[in-house]
């Protein structure tokens, strides 16, 4: 770091990388790790971050739709994601920037596959049936289904 025009002026490499890992993991049968899940606030702040890619305290801020919560909550909710292992970050001089360690497509099929196995029995058939139940889907809808039902059964063919 050096001082330019009363700036401080900082190294745009990082001077190291912190991934902080969950501090109890449940191992499963198949050996996978049971994912923690998200309060409804550490989802949206999820959500900005899986957005934007990676980003500074202040540009994850100013991707948050409105209203906005408080700069410190915000900053507290990200420790609690680190600490869950859902985030890291870089340091760059005293600034941290923050990124996403899981995909929200890893995210959503872990977090569907925990539904299905307190809600439905472990069957995506009983989770099916309930949707095709209580939802009022068009015959549109029902034909994409059937689609990508039967594209999913050619797939698992071959």
């Amino acid at each position: 770091m050096y001082i330019q025009n009363n700036l401080y002026i900082c190294s745009v490499k990082p001077l190291k990388t912190e991934v902080k890992m969950a501090r109890k993991k449940e191992i499963l049968e198949d050996n996978s790790i049971r994912m923690k899940e998200l309060t409804k606030a550490e989802e949206q702040v999820m959500q900005v971050i899986w957005n934007i890619g990676q980003g500074f305290a202040n540009e994850i801020m100013a991707a948050y739709p409105e209203p906005k919560p408080a700069y410190n909550t915000v900053l507290s909710i990200i420790k609690i994601l680190e600490n869950k292992g859902f985030v890291k970050h870089e340091t760059f001089c005293r600034a941290h920037r923050y990124s996403a360690v899981i995909s929200k497509e890893e995210y959503s099929h872990r977090y569907l596959g925990s539904v299905v196995e307190r809600y439905f029995n472990n069957s995506y058939l009983d989770l099916v049936s309930a949707f095709a139940r209580k939802e009022n889907f068009s015959v549109e809808e029902l034909e994409e289904m059937r689609k990508a039902i039967d594209e999913a059964i050619a797939s698992e063919r071959k």
